[in-house]
């Protein structure tokens, strides 16, 4: 079984929910467009002035999304 990689892009400032919100429309454009075996997105909101938008990628898979979307860190997904 493939680990999986939980890719994150961090936003900050009063519009971060908003921002990461619609971040994660474009993440599952992406998802959609090449094609990838999971199709988990989500976006969180940590408080008023941070949010995180997420997807979960398998290791095969990681770099090239890593090198294409440029997320800011990530970390093992356990879901």
């Amino acid at each position: 079984m493939s680990r999986k990689i939980k890719l994150i892009w961090d936003f900050r400032g009063p519009a971060s929910a908003k921002t990461a919100e619609h971040h994660e429309i474009h993440l599952k454009e992406f998802i959609e467009m090449e094609k990838l075996p999971l199709n988990i997105t989500g976006f969180e909101i940590i408080n008023d002035m941070l949010a995180i938008a997420y997807m979960v990628v398998t290791d095969e898979n990681m770099i090239a999304v890593r090198d294409a979307l440029k997320p800011h860190r990530g970390e093992i997904y356990e879901g």
